[in-house]
C-alpha cells in the first residue's frame, strides 16, 4: 500500500542515553524519509553526548561509549538533520510523547534553528492503543469472546479479571516471549511466581515505581535526574536528596522504603569501635589514680600567677609531710605620684651639687 503525501513523511527513532528529555542526550538517530512519489532516503547518525550513557539503555540499544568517541557532537551534526527533514511531516512509535521532544531539546540545547509549528506528527503508537484497547472490557471481549455484565461494579470486574487470566495461561501457554535483553522464554505458565516475576518485569522497589532493583538486586531511582543510579550511590554524592525526597510528595509506601535504604546506608558508613588498650603498669614517676588524695613525687603543686586569677590554689588536706601552700599575699596598690614643687627641687639640686 502507497501512502498518500502531499510532501515527505520522516519516520525516525531516537537511541539516548537514558528517559530523561530534559538531561538525557540523543546518541543515534535514525530517519526514512518517505517521498510522495513512494521513492524513500535513509540517513543514521552516530553522536557523542558528551555525558555518561546509563548501563540500562546500553544493554537495550547495544550503544556503548567507546562506539562513539569519534562520533560528532550533536552541534556539529544539527545542521544536516535539520536540512534533512526540513520539508517534511515526522512520524514514529510514542514519538509525541519521547523522540520528538527530545529531538527539539537537542536543538534547543546548541541554538540551531528548527521550526515544527507547521508540521504534521503521526505516533503509530497512539493509534495502535486508541484502536487496540487495553481496558479490562477490551481486554475480556479479546481473551474470553464475552462482554462484561454489570461493568464498572467490583464483582463483575473481579471475575471478569480471573476469567481474562485463565484463558491467557491457556492461550499464551507454549508462547516464546523475547526481552530487551534478547532472552527467549515461556512466561505465561500456571504457576503464580512464574508470573509474579513476568508481570514485574522493572523489578519495582516500591509500588510507585519510583525505585527499581537491577539484575544485582540493588536498587536504583527511577525518576528525575538521578534516574537509572544506585539509591545509595546518591546518599553518597548528595545527603540531602534523601531530606528532598522525604519531605516531598512522594507515596507513604515510598519513602517506608527509601528510609530502610538509608538506616542500611548510614550503618555501613558507622565507624567501627575498637576494643579498650588494656592500661599499662605504673611506675614511680608516673601519677596515681584519680581521686587518691596523692601528688605525684616528681611535680610540684601548680600556681596560676595570671593576675585576673582570684581564686588561689589550695591543696589537698591529706599530702602528708608536704609543707601546706602559702598563697601570695595580694600586692598593695602603689601610692600616687606626688606633684613637684619648691622644696624638691631644692633638695634635688643640694643632692647633685658639684663640690
Amino acid at each position: 500500500m502507497k501512502l498518500n503525501l502531499k510532501r515527505p513523511l520522516a519516520f525516525f527513532d531516537l537511541e539516548t542515553t537514558g528517559t530523561n528529555i530534559g538531561v538525557d542526550r540523543i546518541v543515534e538517530i535514525s530517519v526514512i524519509k518517505l517521498m510522495p512519489d513512494g521513492t524513500e532516503e535513509v540517513k543514521t547518525w552516530k553522536i557523542n553526548p558528551e555525558i555518561p550513557i546509563s548501563i540500562e539503555s546500553s544493554l537495550i540499544h547495544g550503544i556503548y561509549e567507546e562506539h562513539l568517541i569519534d562520533a560528532p557532537v550533536f552541534k556539529n551534526a544539527a545542521a544536516e538533520i535539520a536540512d534533512f527533514i526540513a520539508d517534511s511531516d515526522l512520524a514514529g512509535y510514542n514519538s509525541n510523547r519521547f523522540d520528538i521532544p527530545m529531538l527539539m531539546e537537542e536543538f534547543l540545547r546548541v541554538g540551531h534553528p528548527f521550526d515544527i509549528d507547521e508540521r504534521h506528527f503521526v505516533d503509530v503508537q497512539n493509534i495502535f492503543h486508541q484502536m487496540e484497547q487495553r481496558t479490562l472490557r477490551a481486554a475480556y471481549q479479546f481473551y474470553c469472546g464475552k462482554d462484561i455484565i454489570n461493568a464498572h461494579s467490583a464483582e463483575a470486574d473481579t471475575r471478569a479479571t480471573m476469567e481474562v487470566l485463565l484463558a491467557q495461561i491457556e492461550k499464551y501457554a507454549d508462547t516464546e516471549f523475547e526481552d530487551k535483553k534478547g532472552i527467549k522464554s515461556k512466561p505465561v505458565v500456571n504457576d503464580v511466581e512464574a508470573l509474579h516475576k513476568f508481570t514485574n518485569l522493572n523489578k519495582p522497589v516500591d509500588f510507585a515505581g519510583r525505585m527499581v532493583y537491577n539484575d544485582n538486586n540493588e536498587e536504583l531511582f527511577n525518576f528525575g535526574k538521578h534516574k537509572g543510579k544506585k539509591v545509595e550511590d546518591v546518599f553518597k554524592a548528595e545527603p540531602s536528596y534523601f531530606s528532598w525526597m522525604m519531605q516531598g510528595d512522594f507515596p507513604l509506601f515510598t519513602k517506608r522504603k527509601l528510609e530502610q535504604i538509608h538506616k542500611r546506608f548510614m550503618a555501613k558508613r558507622e565507624p567501627v569501635k575498637s576494643e579498650p588498650k588494656p592500661a599499662a603498669p605504673q611506675t614511680e614517676t608516673q601519677a596515681p589514680a584519680a581521686n587518691s588524695g596523692q601528688l605525684p613525687v616528681d611535680k610540684k603543686p601548680f600556681v596560676n600567677n595570671n593576675p585576673q586569677y582570684k581564686k588561689p590554689y589550695t591543696p589537698k588536706p591529706d599530702q602528708g609531710d608536704r609543707k601546706p601552700f602559702i598563697p601570695r599575699q595580694e600586692q598593695k596598690p602603689k601610692e600616687e605620684a606626688k606633684p613637684i614643687d619648691d622644696d624638691m627641687l631644692k633638695l634635688l639640686a643640694s643632692k647633685f651639687k658639684k663640690g
